[in-house]
């Protein structure tokens, strides 16, 4: 989730919120290029990588979209995630991203309640979310979500294998 910019745009007649398609991947991309540039990061992503990890042989992520009918305005990556001591499936919801001038007139707010109905469909507990500490207005958006902080404990450590 991204903070809001200064101008909001009118809302599209129809917003369809859905599953991505192949169609989708160069603007999917690119929507992924903006979140990351604004956090600061660069984006490694590709729309052969998009299309390997939605639709290769091993899906490994799901991906919403919100379709204007012209373009896409927003979009929701979905991962499996389990907790094993609990026997709990669980779905975390790992990138939510609206275009500027679009925040504020609810798409974000669909992509997530999609997510929870495709989290349900799965057999899953819980939705988990995470928000860097300075994002304050994200922090607003899912508190007023009924998303629940929890404190990260510990460390996670990660180790390359390729």
């Amino acid at each position: 989730m991204t903070e809001d910019s200064d101008l909001t745009l009118p809302r599209p007649p129809i917003v369809a919120i859905r599953h991505a398609k192949p169609r989708d991947l160069p603007e999917l991309n690119a929507m992924i290029a903006a979140l990351a540039m604004h956090h600061g990061d660069a984006s490694a992503m590709t729309p052969e990588v998009l299309e390997r990890d939605l639709f290769g042989p091993t899906p490994w992520i799901q991906a919403l979209v919100a379709d204007s009918g012209d373009n896409l305005i927003g979009y929701a990556i979905l991962v499996p995630l389990y907790r094993a001591q609990e026997g709990k499936r669980g779905m975390e919801l790992h990138h939510l991203f609206v275009c500027d001038g679009q925040r504020g007139n609810g798409i974000g707010q669909h992509l997530v309640d999609r997510a929870k109905q495709i989290a349900r469909a799965s057999g899953c507990n819980f939705l988990s979310v995470s928000a860097a500490t300075g994002n304050f207005a994200a922090h607003r958006f899912y508190e007023n979500m009924d998303f629940v902080p929890r404190p990260v404990t510990g460390m996670r450590y990660l180790q390359a294998i390729a």
